[in-house]
């Protein structure tokens, strides 16, 4: 059963078929990097509902009316290097957002998270509305990693953005992050004994980067 505080979103068509497509072992780099973007504007649509707004007074040409504005600062902080692919759709929909970086790799012989550079403030306001952007939830490793140093520095309002997420990863972070909302657009059946998601897309970052 997943937990009210995740959202997973294949069932729309156009989300099924783009994922298809970053599936697909034979997607060029060129299409897949599209795959991407297209997967991350549905994503953010999705997970800004959460977001408080404010009725404001509009004039249009022939009458006034109302509407809203955001009444939260928004963050938008990608683990790199993969995360900084789903970076430009947030920048497009939240033009006045601020970013933050986490730089992050994955031992491949203990699979722990190793930090490599992180760019985040002192302290977040309370108010701050933070996303928290990585394409793969695999073990959750790096995942909660960045979570526990957002929180660290105050962040209360986090809402992770991922475009595959396996089974593992969603029950260590769901466990451990009641709070924090997830958005996904599929959860896959479950890791293999290389903690790769199956059945996955391969690794995203070296196929967004085509290294």
């Amino acid at each position: 059963m997943i937990p009210e505080t995740v959202t997973e979103l294949k069932s729309h068509p156009l989300i099924s078929r783009n994922l298809a497509i970053l599936r697909d072992k034979h997607s060029s780099n060129s299409i897949f990097r599209d795959a991407v973007k297209k997967l991350s504007y549905f994503l953010f649509y999705e997970s800004s509902r959460a977001l408080k707004t404010t009725s404001i007074s509009v004039e249009t040409p022939l009458i006034e009316t109302t509407g809203i504005q955001f009444n939260q600062h928004i963050w938008l902080c990608p683990i790199c290097r993969a995360g900084l692919g789903m970076l430009e759709p947030g920048l497009d929909l939240f033009p006045d957002a601020s970013v933050g970086m986490i730089g992050l790799y994955r031992d491949e012989e203990t699979f722990e998270p190793q930090f490599y550079y992180e760019k985040l403030p002192a302290s977040f306001s309370e108010t701050d509305f933070c996303f928290l952007i990585d394409p793969m939830l695999a073990t959750g490793g790096s995942i909660d990693a960045s979570l526990a140093l957002m929180i660290k520095r105050g962040a209360k309002n986090i809402t992770l953005l991922t475009l595959i997420s396996a089974p593992e990863g969603l029950k260590l972070l769901t466990h451990k992050y009641p709070d924090v909302r997830i958005v996904t657009t599929s959860i896959d059946e479950r890791l293999n004994n290389n903690n790769y998601i199956l059945p996955g897309l391969g690794d995203a970052g070296d196929r967004f980067f085509n290294t």
